[in-house]
């Protein structure tokens, strides 16, 4: 079953052929990172213009590079559910155009389910049930996946995403965007412990994330120090920042997977691709037991392979769209 998925809840127009939901033929994705360092941050209504503008040359390309053309295709996965609503609605109305011509199946899914695949696309034989977290620029949640199509949603990010706080605070420092490369690889020549910025629920017996306060500490401090005629060494502000952020999640995520009574995390997402986040994951998983998987780096950012591989699920569980499927841009993860 050769699947077309398409991907433009946000920055990235992305398409891919997937066969079976397992093997990738082609995933081309095309970012707009010019034009979020000219804007420091995404702009919805520039970013849903810039998708118009790609979205049949990144189809055509993901094409190309499988040999295969529309003819091949069986069936459409698109992103219809979380994310900004004009960027949704362009790759809606691409996946809605090839399922009429071409009479094909039409899948819409949940952006957040497509990263759950990431992963299941890197490793194909991670166990279920497990524990999930999904952590990226516009979303923060530990989530207990029962099996390929059944979700729990544990717990979310009452106001910033992980992601988000990292980008505001490297725009804060006058850093580069997006900020969690620029703040991961800073944090390698810094020291870790050279400021104690608070861990924001931590101790809170529920499995919701809060970054604000964690961001707005780190700015006063810095103001505070400036005020005074000090000078701060960057590297260490980021690297104490970043490790109170990692200290959250993993601690929320292994007392999840515990609580449950599982013994796999899953951590995936744009932020998956910070080096702490996942050697701090694989040392606190290996004292307690627990496997812990990664998707490739590939696979981590807003991608349509994963959309097609979650598709090809819904596919085979004979759950389909028709043609008045619409976008909902923000809507909980249904499974």
């Amino acid at each position: 079953m050769l699947v077309l998925g398409i991907e433009t809840s946000c920055d990235e127009t992305s398409a891919a052929l997937v066969t079976d939901g397992q093997t990738i033929l082609s995933n081309v994705i095309a970012t707009q990172l010019d034009l979020l360092r000219k804007y420091g941050g995404v702009v919805p209504e520039v970013a849903a213009r810039r998708h118009t503008e790609l979205i049949g040359y990144v189809i055509k390309q993901a094409l190309d590079n499988a040999g295969k053309t529309l003819d091949d295709v069986e069936a459409v996965a698109v992103t219809a559910r979380q994310g900004l609503i004009g960027c949704l609605l362009v790759g809606v109305a691409a996946a809605k155009s090839i399922s009429y011509s071409r009479k094909l199946p039409l899948i819409g899914l949940h952006h957040i389910e497509g990263h759950i695949y990431a992963n299941r696309l890197s490793n194909p034989g991670m166990p279920f049930p497990h524990a999930c977290l999904t952590v990226s620029g516009g979303h923060t949640m530990l989530l207990y996946v029962a099996d390929g199509n059944r979700y729990e949603l544990l717990g979310t990010t009452l106001d910033d995403a992980a992601g988000e706080a990292f980008d505001k605070i490297a725009k804060f420092l006058g850093l580069d965007f997006p900020g969690g490369p620029v703040i991961d690889k800073l944090s390698k020549e810094g020291n870790a412990t050279a400021y104690h910025f608070p861990r924001p629920m931590l101790r809170n017996k529920t499995y919701d994330f809060s970054f604000s306060g964690l961001k707005t500490s780190v700015i006063n401090m810095f103001k505070d120090k400036v005020a005074a005629g000090k000078k701060l060494p960057l590297a260490d502000i980021a690297a104490s920042f970043q490790e109170a952020v990692v200290n959250v999640l993993v601690a929320k995520t292994l007392r999840a997977a515990e609580t449950k009574g599982v013994s796999t995390v899953s951590v995936t997402g744009g932020v998956s691709a910070n080096s702490r986040l996942r050697s701090a994951f694989e040392d606190a998983c290996k004292t307690r037991g627990i496997d812990v998987y990664f998707p490739a780096l590939s696979l981590c950012t807003d991608n349509a392979a994963m959309i097609a591989a979650a598709g090809h699920a819904r596919l085979m569980r004979g759950e389909v769209s028709d043609l008045r499927l619409n976008v909902v841009p923000n809507s909980p993860l249904e499974g």
